[in-house]
């Protein structure tokens, strides 16, 4: 059904319902609701049909799940070609970024066997080992790198996702004064100073900070790009 081979069912609903439109649907649902909003019922209902109808497409809301995970309406902007394979896979990178920050309900549904074989899955991969071609990598490593990557940006999106919305905590005089009374440098030696001038939360005063985990995801992926330059030139 993802891939668009498998057959329609003949029978149905009076009115036209296909795999594509049900997924499209579902799609829109979750954008706005999350997946939790996705129910048999509710996507029915928005589609105008009783939900024993959707079962003559899909057999249950998990196949559905991975239909949605499959479209290839989800994906992003492929990245431009790069000469440069650091900049490509900052790219690529950045393009899992957005997808998720659209579609913040693909972090809940469970990665396995499957879902890696649904055709957007397999489209980011493809573009993810394009910005790999010029480095003379075996496959073992290519597929490692793609799947290290990939779980770094998801692991910052989920981040992301959970930090939206919550307001940063400001701590006055007082409240340093009761952190400082049970998280000492006698108990923390090496966490006490950092949490207690400041740059435990938001970073030291007096310094400005982007908001969220833009500095920290940025860093991380310097890491991870300069690590794989440093281990080609060994």
């Amino acid at each position: 059904m993802a891939w668009g081979t498998h057959a329609q069912p003949q029978s149905g609903p009076r009115r036209g319902m296909s795999h594509e439109k049900i997924v499209a649907k579902a799609i829109e649902i979750a954008d706005e609701q999350g997946l939790s909003g996705v129910t048999m019922q509710r996507l029915a209902e928005s589609l105008g049909f009783t939900t024993m109808s959707l079962y003559r497409y899909v057999a249950n809301k998990d196949e559905l799940f991975m239909l949605m995970v499959g479209s290839e309406t989800i994906l992003p902007e492929a990245p431009a070609g790069h000469d440069d394979w650091k900049a490509g896979l900052r790219e690529w990178a950045g393009s899992l970024r957005e997808m998720y920050a659209a579609h913040p309900w693909l972090l809940d549904i469970r990665r396995g066997p499957t879902s890696v074989l649904m055709p957007a899955s397999v489209a980011l991969v493809d573009q993810g080992l394009q910005v790999l071609a010029p480095l003379e990598l075996d496959d073992r490593d290519r597929i490692s790198i793609i799947l290290i990557v990939s779980s770094y940006v998801s692991s910052f999106a989920a981040l992301e996702r959970d930090l939206a919305g919550q307001e940063d905590l400001e701590f006055g005089p007082q409240a340093m004064a009761e952190l400082g009374s049970v998280i000492t440098p006698e108990r923390l030696p090496f966490a006490a100073p950092l949490i207690l001038s400041g740059g435990y939360v938001g970073g030291p005063p007096g310094e400005d900070h982007e908001a969220g985990v833009g500095y920290e995801y940025e860093l991380g992926l310097d890491l991870l790009i300069e690590g794989l330059s440093a281990r080609k030139r060994t």
